[in-house]
């Protein structure tokens, strides 16, 4: 399989999809939010420069992770920032993390 003389399933996919992808693999996340607010930042340099995955820059994310338990807030972030490493490189701007553990997200 792969991606012999093309693009993988997973680089095909919106960016969106592809987070949610590599977040739920890394993380295993129970709860998962991702909102894409790039559209707020419209004229931002970092929309303008960004030809793939037209306007997918600016992200909103809630994520709830039994791996985030006895983390610190900064290490949880740096958590979700190493599994979506790719995404950052290639043209992701800005995320707002809002990272759980199951015991602080409150009853289901």
């Amino acid at each position: 399989m792969g991606s012999r003389g093309g693009a993988t399933v997973l680089q095909q996919l919106n960016r969106a999809s592809r987070m949610r992808t590599k977040l739920q693999t890394a993380l295993e996340a129970s709860a998962l939010e991702i909102e894409d607010v790039s559209h707020q930042h419209a004229g931002h340099a970092a929309t303008r420069n960004n030809n793939n995955n037209a306007g997918e820059t600016h992200f909103n994310l809630r994520i709830v992770s039994p791996k985030f338990e006895g983390q610190s807030l900064v290490k949880r972030h740096r958590m979700v920032y190493d599994a979506l490493a790719d995404e950052l490189q290639s043209g992701l701007h800005a995320l707002s993390i809002v990272a759980k553990t199951p015991q602080e997200s409150g009853p289901k």
